[in-house]
């Protein structure tokens, strides 16, 4: 059993060393004059919303009121 410690130890050491040999670069791509990443999309569009600016406005509104400690203690 003692005999078998330095081994699993040298695995372990191994093991957490290569980890790190598998990363990928993540650098994204840049061409002149054009963006390659994700388009992104407006809060309100899709997801619950679908669209509807007002609805995602007033849920912001009600969750800001929400933290407010002066209207909590009413």
């Amino acid at each position: 059993m003692k005999t078998r410690i330095p081994y699993v130890i040298a695995a372990a050491c191994a093991a957490v060393l290569l980890a790190g040999c598998g990363e990928k670069s993540q650098v994204a791509r840049y061409e002149h004059g054009k963006y390659a990443g994700k388009n992104d999309t407006r809060p309100w569009e899709g997801g619950v919303y679908k669209g509807d600016k007002g609805a995602w406005e007033q849920a912001l509104r009600n969750r800001v009121h929400g933290q407010n400690e002066y209207k909590r203690v009413e």
